[in-house]
Order: structure tokens, then C-alpha cells, then sequence
């Protein structure tokens, strides 16, 4: 492998990704936080690839507060939207592959069918609509990419659900629980595996990918999982979205059908629950 470029390298995946990349002792990635490479700086980007001359970008930078996204739609647009087609842009130039995380958030959700990279995509709000433009611009600039939609994200770094549970579930007698809302949870350090994976296999298939871990469950079910295997007891409460109102609608269903993922770049997933007994004996190691 050449050099691959990692923008975003202090958000949760871009720190999973440090930590697959010293497991595996994995060569030639440089990580650069927002202010080592900031994706809207043209110039700054223009500078680096030039001295560094990547043979991949993986792309970690993004606005990934949705709720808060409803009120900031032009910063979470520059960052989704216009930070990627800098990127892809970049690419196209000196012929490297661009990795790019994108959602399921792209999705309305009103369905029960695991859903296709073909499905028609209607984001409730900013974050999805912001994160499917960017998805959409990448093909004007270069073929050579791969964007991974993804979900429910949890790992032992940053802030994510799995950790919120584990503190609330500490220091509250109850807590209540959205069960309405069915996806899919995905260890971080899974998908940063697949990344390197699929640069390291060379492959040319390139195009839009569904990776998440296999299964579906709901939010409820996801916390109770939770508190069962990291041995905390507390009273927890299933409640429907209605009774939690947020500023930003999320998709009720966004189980995404990974077929095209293990079929065409050959990857094997595991199932949430295994992923998630992973990660929080991680996280107990570590307390």
C-alpha cells in the first residue's frame, strides 16, 4: 500500500481506525486532525496531497450532530457536502481512491424491508439531506470511490450510545428507552476493519456499499443489551418516539440490506450482539 490520507482522524471512527491500524501494524496511514487537514481549506488540502501524494483518502470528517444540525444547515453543508467535493475533487487529480462514510439517515425509514443501495433515499433532515448530497457529488468528480453507509455507531472512543448508557444506567434508578426506532448497531472498530480491509484487497469494485453489523434491533433493546453485559441493573422503561421529541426526525426503520458488501468486496460480518459483548469487555478492561 502507498499512503492514505485519514480526515477526521479525532472523531470516533478515525480513532477506531488508529487503533485497528497499531493491532494490525498497518503501514502508510497519516492521520490528520481538523486543524492538520481541514477538508474546507482548498488550498491547505491542495498542499497535502501534493507532498503526500495518497494512493487513498479516507474521509472520518464529518457534522454529525443532528439535532443541532436543524439550526446550523449551512456549517453542516459546508462540512458534508462541500468538504467532500474538495476531496473528491483532489482525488480525481492525482488518480487516489476516496473512501467516504456516509448514513442511513439518507433514508425515510417507512418501510420493513432491509433496504438496497438502489432504494430511494428521502432524508427527514438536515444531517441525512447534507450527508446524501455529499454522497452525490463524489461521481461528477471520480469513479474511483467507495462510500460505506453506515449505523448506530458505539466504540470504546468519542462519545456514542453505548457509553451514555453505561453512565446513565450507573447513575440513574430508571431510564426510558425509545423501542420504536429499528436499525442496526455498529462497532466502530468493525467498520474501520472492513476500510482497511477493502484497501488492502486492491479491489476495483467501487461504488456505494451498506456496511453495518448483521441483525436489527431497537433502541430499547439495544440499551438493555447493554446493561446486561456490562452487569448493571436498572429499570428500563420502553417508550415511543412521540413521547421524546427531537428537534430532527429519525428514520423509524433503517435496517440496511449489506448483500452487495459481501458479495462484491467479500466481507464477512459479525452479528451486533457479538460486536457489542467485544466492546464492552473492552470498556470494562479498561475501568
Amino acid at each position: 500500500m502507498g499512503k492514505i490520507l485519514v480526515f477526521g482522524a479525532l472523531g470516533q471512527l478515525g480513532q477506531c481506525l488508529a487503533h485497528v491500524v497499531q493491532e494490525r501494524n498497518t503501514p502508510g496511514l497519516i492521520f490528520l486532525s481538523e486543524a492538520e487537514g481541514n477538508i474546507l481549506d482548498p488550498a491547505a488540502l491542495a498542499a497535502l496531497f501534493a507532498t503526500h501524494r495518497p494512493t487513498h483518502v479516507i474521509n472520518c470528517a464529518a457534522y454529525t450532530a443532528v439535532d443541532k444540525a436543524e439550526d446550523e444547515v449551512d456549517l453542516a453543508r459546508k462540512i458534508n457536502r462541500d468538504g467532500v467535493e474538495n476531496l473528491a475533487r483532489l482525488c480525481a487529480e492525482h488518480g487516489c481512491v476516496l473512501i467516504q462514510i456516509s448514513t442511513d439517515f439518507v433514508f425515510a425509514g417507512a418501510g420493513n424491508e432491509p433496504l438496497l443501495e438502489t432504494d430511494e433515499t428521502a432524508p427527514l433532515g438536515v444531517y441525512g439531506l447534507t450527508k446524501l448530497e455529499g454522497e452525490q457529488v463524489i461521481p461528477g468528480f471520480t469513479e474511483k470511490y467507495f462510500t460505506l453507509r453506515t449505523s448506530w455507531l458505539y466504540s470504546e472512543f468519542a462519545g456514542n450510545f453505548v457509553k451514555t448508557m453505561r453512565k446513565l444506567g450507573r447513575e440513574r434508578d430508571e431510564l426510558r428507552v425509545i423501542w420504536d426506532q429499528v436499525g442496526t448497531p455498529t462497532y466502530a472498530i468493525d467498520l474501520a476493519g472492513v476500510i482497511l480491509d477493502i484497501i488492502e484487497s486492491g479491489s476495483t469494485a467501487y461504488g456505494l456499499y451498506h456496511y453495518s453489523n448483521e441483525g436489527l434491533t431497537s433502541w430499547y433493546d439495544f440499551a438493555t443489551a447493554i446493561f446486561e453485559l456490562s452487569g448493571i441493573s436498572v429499570k428500563t422503561i420502553p417508550i415511543r418516539t412521540s413521547e421524546y421529541p427531537t428537534k430532527a426526525t429519525r428514520p423509524p426503520f433503517s435496517v440496511m440490506d449489506k448483500t452487495k458488501i459481501k458479495t462484491q468486496l467479500g466481507v464477512a460480518i459479525p452479528h451486533w450482539r457479538e460486536s457489542l459483548k467485544t466492546c464492552v469487555a473492552r470498556l470494562n478492561a479498561a475501568e
